[in-house]
């Protein structure tokens, strides 16, 4: 049923009718560049200090653009007052994006402020378009955006302190905004959420997802292509290169061919919706796109150094990256199947098999044989099901 006229509310459509707005790819552009800064940052601070700060800075990028998804599951992505907020926080974005990988040195204030202005700028926005019609859910968004604020002054504090104190206030900051969702923005004075508030529209929020996954997939090729073209194209790099493929072939199989329709049939089916893209898409989905982030990583590693055998950086990203992605897929595929599929707990162990050995085979070896489990549980998941998603 539609929304009251002249509401910012988009009309709820019966399932698989509802699309995403061209103006919602034209913001998610912004987020290509994003995880490819990311994925840069990580493959120059390699260390553990890097990789948590990386880490860090990964779960702010993901945060910032889910629960923007999460606003445009509810209003009219084609208003223009809502096309125009999405410009907005396009800019800040960029801004964002290119602050990145100095986040933690000279340009930590503006990554800071870039992501409170996002955050809090959007979650003002929405508490105030959804207006007096739907009570309910404009309550939600003001216990929300009361969430947001109480997390901005730790990320503008963060980008003003230094070395460990930033890192310590942003992962505060970090802290509240994850645990809102499970303590349902519960706020002094207006309560706390209900799932029966979140009125999902499950098909919009699965297509917004899987675009996310075509975005890091789409860096994995990005970061393919642009090494390659940059090297001898000999055997070993062109071995490199074909491994490389391979692997995000078997990534982009394993999650489209039958879990992205999977999904989105059971959200948009579901009698709770806002429960399942909650733990679902919001949180689920972290460690898939983590793992394609990653893998990529891994991917640059192999073609720049194919020959010899992986050194321990190297080993982390080509076998984390991949089990980071089906444990996340496996936990994902679960809510839909009611059980974690058999074929990812295969895949699973076959890479921590691989992982006692790595340190001794070939690098190119370890990369072929790790993309091997992958498209050996693609297979598995594929022939079992007889092809079909439901």
């Amino acid at each position: 049923m539609p929304f009251a006229a002249g509401s910012l509310l988009r009309e709820r459509l019966p399932p698989g009718e509802t699309r995403v707005a061209n103006v919602e790819l034209f913001f998610d552009l912004v987020f290509a560049f994003t995880i490819t800064q990311v994925s840069h940052t990580l493959l120059h601070h390699l260390d553990l200090a890097g990789a948590l700060r990386t880490g860090l800075l990964f779960l702010a990028v993901w945060w910032v653009w889910i629960y923007t998804a999460w606003v445009t599951n509810f209003l009219d992505a084609d208003r223009t007052l809502v096309r125009l907020m999405l410009f907005v926080l396009m800019l800040a974005g960029l801004v964002l994006s290119m602050a990145l990988p100095e986040a933690f040195a000279e340009r930590g204030l503006a990554f800071g402020l870039a992501y409170a202005v996002m955050q809090v700028g959007r979650g003002a926005f929405a508490a105030w378009a959804i207006g007096p019609g739907e009570p309910a859910l404009r309550r939600n968004f003001r216990r929300v955006l009361a969430w947001l604020a109480l997390a901005a002054p730790f990320w503008v504090g963060g980008g003003l302190a230094e070395g460990g104190m930033r890192l310590l206030l942003w992962a505060i900051a970090l802290g509240i905004e994850y645990a809102a969702p499970f303590a349902y923005f519960w706020t002094p004075g207006l309560g706390r959420s209900t799932t029966a508030d979140w009125r999902v529209e499950g098909g919009h929020m699965a297509e917004r997802c899987a675009g996310f996954i075509l975005i890091a997939l789409g860096e994995t090729l990005l970061v393919t292509g642009e090494s390659f073209s940059e090297l001898a194209w000999d055997g070993p790099h062109a071995t490199g290169f074909i491994i490389a493929f391979l692997g995000s072939a078997a990534m982009w199989w394993l999650y489209f061919h039958l879990g992205q329709e999977r999904g989105a049939h059971h959200i948009t089916r579901s009698a709770d919706p806002g429960r399942m893209a909650r733990l679902g898409y919001t949180y689920l989905h972290l460690p898939i796109v983590a793992g394609i982030v990653v893998a990529a990583v891994g991917d640059e590693m192999v073609l720049r150094h194919p020959e010899g055998l992986a050194a321990p950086a190297a080993i982390h990203c080509i076998i984390g990256g991949p089990a980071l992605y089906l444990l996340g897929l496996a936990l994902f595929k679960r809510i839909s199947l009611g059980q974690l599929p058999l074929s990812h707990l295969v895949g699973l162990a076959l890479l921590a098999v691989l992982a006692t050995v790595a340190h001794e085979l070939p690098v190119l070896l370890l990369a072929g044989l790790t993309n091997a489990a992958l498209i050996l549980v693609a297979t598995w998941e594929h022939v079992s099901l007889g092809g079909h998603a439901a």
